[in-house]
């Protein structure tokens, strides 16, 4: 019987067993988990923040008994001459594969002030990267009179409205010249922060933090931030420190191959640890796809399976901003052979661009059009044409995409994780899953990446409004 053994329990590894046990997988699996808590979907972290979500919510379904999970256990080291993996308890695991699902740490900036003298972070600062960290964050959040979220990027962004939604003042340093640089236009940019001051949040651009001291940041051109506590919201970086010391090949990530396999033939690599093609994996929805891929590998569902890569789908999840990036934005000031679409509507908070090759989306910024956000995302991710009529489809005014109503059809995927659609949600909704926890009960929407929730709640307060009516005509 062969003995499958992976690394890490996140979302990514959660998927890979489930896939696994649904397409008959035969043999043991062992999971190592160094947190010991049950397994949780981090990417609603800030839904949690925000007050929307319970903790509860975000645990994921329990394995059956057959498989194996060890939780609080860290893995020190890999032998790959034994095929044995070690752990911290003086445990040796055998196994014929091994799957590293190590995730990513946050990345911390050298600011002095931040770290104490042996190097870890000072009481009122602390990232965002799981459940304990979130709760930290919390207290510290009901406890001080201003919190500053260091970072702009999209988790920045995400933090930052999740404390302003609790009723905190809240200011956000970002180092780069408009916010989520790295996924944004300038012009998108400008009107996502315009967003946030009109929320009360202090956007501080082109700041890069010199010194922190309790109670204030002090910014490299000499003004200082009030901060009685500190989010560092400043990316992350893949865990690779098992893979580098077993000798697998790894730059930023652990370098596999179109079926994850590693430079060890019988170790594989997914989720954020894992690079492919020489890109790192940057988001939820391209470990989904690795786990599914890999889980048909290892099965034997489809031996040949290959993972091609992912669509670089970014929603933004902040109640009340609509906001999707779609390709890479390079692409988006891209030559001649593309066509350029382009709709600013800054009075109304309203803008999009679009890179468009032969009708489809090479990459695009969509920002406060929910219809279009929609749209635009999963034309993307089904590699379909635009229609032809730009400005009827951001608008949402497409006779193709819409019902009479001017909503989405019942044939609409809301939740693109778990394939939801809306026709799912509505007759969740009828059968008395009335608000977002009992509809992700109910069809598992929002529980994938989570950026699916703000339309969800809309569609809930939607269909609310027809109750009456429906109870009348009964």
């Amino acid at each position: 019987m062969n003995d499958l053994v992976i690394v890490g329990h996140g979302p990514g590894a959660h998927r890979l067993i489930d896939q696994l046990l649904r397409q008959g997988y035969a043999g043991r699996i062992t999971v190592l988990d160094a947190e010991s808590r049950p397994t949780y979907n981090r990417m609603l972290l800030t839904s949690v923040l925000e007050g929307n979500l319970g903790t509860e919510s975000l645990t994921l379904p329990r394995h059956p008994d057959a498989v194996r999970v060890w939780q609080g256990v860290t893995v020190t080291g890999i032998d790959r001459h034994r095929r044995l993996v070690r752990t911290d308890t003086g445990q040796e695991h055998r196994y014929d594969t091994l799957v590293l699902a190590t995730g990513a740490r946050p990345h911390l900036p050298e600011v002095p002030g931040l770290h104490d003298s042996e190097g870890f972070l000072v009481e009122n600062v602390t990232p965002l990267r799981t459940l304990d960290d979130g709760a930290h964050l919390a207290r510290l959040a009901e406890s001080s009179g201003r919190i500053t979220v260091l970072g702009g990027g999209v988790l920045g962004v995400e933090t930052a409205t999740a404390l302003n939604a609790r009723g905190l003042a809240v200011t956000l340093v970002h180092a780069g010249k408009h916010l989520m640089d790295r996924r944004l236009d300038p012009a998108a940019g400008r009107m996502l922060a315009e967003a946030l001051s009109g929320r009360g949040i202090g956007v501080r651009l082109s700041g890069h933090p010199r010194e922190y001291r309790p109670g204030a940041l002090t910014l490299d051109d000499g003004q200082e931030v009030a901060a009685e506590a500190v989010a560092v919201c400043t990316g992350v970086l893949p865990e690779t420190t098992l893979a580098r010391q077993a000798g697998l090949a790894v730059h930023r990530g652990v370098v596999v191959d179109d079926q994850l396999r590693t430079t060890d033939e019988r170790i594989h690599a997914l989720g954020d640890c894992a690079e492919h093609d020489g890109l790192p994996t940057e988001s939820s929805g391209a470990g989904r796809c690795q786990a599914d891929v890999l889980a048909q590998v290892l099965s034997g569902a489809s031996p040949e399976a290959h993972y091609p890569g992912t669509r670089n789908i970014t929603r933004l999840k902040a109640c009340g901003i609509d906001l999707v990036t779609l390709g890479p934005a390079e692409e988006l000031n891209s030559g001649d052979d593309a066509e350029a679409v382009t709709l600013s509507d800054p009075a109304r908070g309203r803008y999009a661009r679009l890179s468009l090759h032969n009708d489809r989306i090479a990459a695009a910024v969509v920002l406060g059009l929910p219809t279009a956000v929609a749209t635009m995302s999963q034309l993307h991710s089904a590699g379909r044409p635009v229609p032809a009529d730009r400005l009827a489809a951001l608008l949402g005014t497409t006779p193709a995409r819409h019902t009479g109503s001017g909503e989405l059809p019942d044939s609409a995927v809301l939740c693109r994780c778990n394939n939801v659609t809306r026709k799912a949600l509505a007759t969740a909704f009828g059968d008395g899953a009335r608000d977002v926890p009992a509809l992700a009960r109910a069809t598992r929407a929002t529980t994938g990446c989570g950026s699916c929730t703000d339309t969800i709640r809309r569609l809930c307060r939607s269909l609310a409004d027809t109750i009456p009516e429906q109870e009348d005509a009964a």
